[in-house]
């Protein structure tokens, strides 16, 4: 069992800075826990957070570091110079994007997700047009985050007039999808859009309630490694087990789906 430290998105600038000066004096080019591992740094979509931490504590041989955040939090972050090991996020154009400008590797297909309807154990709700009733509180994700966009996806192949009814009845708008499951799991509101892993991840305190085939989305999670990662050799490994071995076993489990 390997330890592994999950950080904010507002503290890895300075946990990826201190990292560089740390491994200034590290006989392999990287840094170094105090433990005698090096520490391999990974940037996952908040909705990899349960699959992702039991991954690192069975990945051998480094002190998995996570910041667990939206996926455009993640990649704007990359964009400013900040360098993890690893990008994992809830969508391939991410991904394709910052490799295209020669900061990632080029970037796989490692896993499937399906975009639901989260509701707080024993609701009502068990069908899309639920959400149009007048007083349903719904949260979705923001436009720019993967399941925001998924979200609008659904709404866009809606009838107009049932898309505006749920637009309407939105009463928060979140950065990420954990944040939408903590106040579906809270009761904070009636219903969200959320993926079939976080509801695996609820312990039972949200259900879910499944999209038309028609208008459900298709949703594929991208990775690879940082053009200038600290850890090449360590980042491959991990994304090959994420992608056929231990961590895409783990995935699966977590209610993730295979790539087709």
């Amino acid at each position: 069992m390997h330890r592994h430290r999950v950080f904010s998105p507002a503290l890895v600038l300075i946990a990826v800075v201190a990292l560089a000066f740390a491994g200034c004096g590290s006989d392999d080019g990287g840094s170094a826990s105090s433990g005698g591992e090096p520490e391999l740094v990974v940037f996952a979509a908040a909705s990899l957070t349960t699959a992702f931490e039991e991954y690192g504590d069975q990945f051998d041989g480094a002190d998995v570091k996570f910041s667990f955040a939206g996926s455009d939090d993640l990649a704007a972050q990359i964009r400013q110079g900040v360098v993890p090991d690893v990008y994992a996020a809830a969508n391939t154009s991410l991904p394709d994007e910052l490799a295209d400008d020669g900061l990632l590797e080029k970037p796989e297909t490692f896993v499937t997700n399906k975009l639901v309807i989260g509701v707080p154990a024993g609701s009502d709700i068990d069908d899309v047009s639920d959400l149009t009733e007048p007083g349903t509180t719904i949260a979705i994700g923001d436009p720019e985050v993967p399941v925001g966009a998924y979200t609008r996806e659904v709404l866009d192949k809606l009838p107009p007039e049932e898309s505006k009814a749920i637009l309407d009845n939105v009463a928060s708008s979140e950065p990420d999808v954990s944040s939408i499951a903590a106040k579906i799991a809270q009761g904070a509101v009636d219903a969200g859009f959320i993926y079939r892993s976080d509801v695996a991840a609820s312990n039972g305190d949200i259900e879910e309630v499944d999209l038309p085939s028609k208008v459900s989305p298709d949703v594929a999670y991208g990775i690879a490694v940082t053009t200038d990662a600290a850890q090449p050799e360590l980042a491959q490994e991990f994304v090959d087990g994420a992608i056929d071995g231990e961590g895409q076993q783990i995935l699966l489990d977590a209610g993730f789906g295979p790539v087709k």
